[in-house]
């Protein structure tokens, strides 16, 4: 007999099902659209709980995107390959709960 899935599998499960949903919609794309809507609605809940300071780190994570990016095109593709190993160390470790 299987015990029950916990709050917490419930809520992997159901990340694990709508990011595959929108990959399998709209691709890429929809997958990144999925993770914004969920930041988006996550920052909101953070500012009303009175963690404002979600907004200059959200700030600062699309600077550093925005630099790797940049650095990329120029040709030095290090910035950008230590922050997609970085993330996926740490997305790995703490997965991200709904």
């Amino acid at each position: 007999m299987n015990r029950p899935l916990s709050s917490a599998e419930r809520r992997q499960n159901w990340l694990k099902e709508e990011a595959t949903k929108a990959r399998e919609s709209r691709g890429e794309a929809g997958l990144m659209e999925f993770w914004l809507r969920l930041a988006r609605s996550r920052m909101s809940k953070d500012v009303k709980a009175g963690r404002g300071d979600v907004y200059s780190g959200f700030a600062l994570i699309c600077r550093l995107f925005i630099t790797a990016l940049d650095q990329r095109v120029e040709g030095n593709g290090r910035i950008w390959s230590d922050l997609l190993q970085y993330a996926e160390q740490v997305v790995a470790k703490h997965p991200p709960r709904n």
